[in-house]
């Protein structure tokens, strides 16, 4: 049995809703899934108040990614098992929204200054209306008006963190999320620990009430992945893993079920949860 504890929806800046996510899932024979959308947990609630029936068939860990402000590294938190009606990270969540969408048109104005004119509702629109608006919803209004090809060109170019077009959003620090998915009854993870380009940090986040490490990521290898087991072993921490999948064509896995982790880490995770009564 196999599971992938890490996956997007079109809630946030993923491809597929929420409900095709699950049909591959189960086609995939998947026994645990975790959805993990940027900010939100509106793809979640979208599939525990209409695909009850579904989800029936496969275990569903309720999840949510959170990047965090370390302007110098990529430091993201997954909070699983969170209680996605708490009031707290409901009203944490829409002003995190709100402020997306506010970047967003502070983007698309630089893109006019810079002689890429697209439109705030078109984007809107591209991106189906997802909660967590996004650079990658920028990138397909502009590839849609022919300025570029690719995602990856686009955000090479302008949207990346030094690019012309780039404005930071809003973020909370890594200590305030992890708080804050624990006061929403949830476990927190670093996600992908190999991108974070620090292991002081790491240790550090550890230190104040971290419980998990993401050990298996697409994109590390065999080195980071021994590091961050053995890490994860030293101090004790869950061991968790997943696609971070987006549905997108050109990036690893194309597909649901290519990258998976063995079902008794997800297993773990939720025995975690029942013991320690995380709330």
């Amino acid at each position: 049995m196999t599971a992938d504890l890490h996956i997007h929806t079109t809630a946030s800046d993923g491809r597929f809703t929420p409900e095709n996510i699950l049909k591959y899932a189960i086609d995939a024979r998947l026994s645990y899934i975790a959805i993990t959308d940027h900010d939100t947990v509106n793809g979640l609630l979208e599939l525990y108040e209409g695909s009850k029936d579904k989800i029936n068939t496969i275990s569903l860990i309720p999840g949510i990614e959170f990047s965090t402000d370390l302007p110098e590294n990529e430091v993201h938190i997954l909070g699983y098992h969170i209680d996605i009606y708490n009031v707290e990270l409901r009203k944490q969540l829409d002003i995190l929204v709100a402020h997306r969408h506010e970047r967003t048109k502070q983007i698309i104005n630089k893109l006019k200054q810079l002689g890429y004119t697209i439109d705030y509702l078109r984007v809107l629109e591209l991106a189906e209306h997802a909660t967590s608006i996004g650079r990658p919803h920028i990138a397909r209004a502009l590839i849609e008006k022919g300025y570029f090809s690719t995602v990856s060109e686009v955000f090479t170019t302008l949207l990346d963190k030094n690019g012309s077009a780039y404005v930071p959003h809003y973020k909370l620090t890594p200590l305030q999320v992890i708080a804050l998915i624990k006061r929403a009854g949830g476990i927190s993870v670093l996600a992908h620990p190999g991108l974070v380009g620090n292991d002081t940090i790491i240790l550090e986040l550890i230190h104040h009430g971290l419980l998990g490490l993401e050990v298996y990521h697409p994109t590390h290898d065999q080195v980071q992945t021994q590091k961050y087991l053995d890490m994860a072993k030293q101090y004790q921490l869950l061991v968790t893993g997943g696609s971070d999948f987006h549905a997108v064509p050109t990036r690893f896995p194309p597909k649901l079920g290519l990258f998976t982790i063995p079902a008794n880490l997800a297993k773990k995770l939720s025995e975690y949860k029942l013991k320690n009564r995380v709330y």
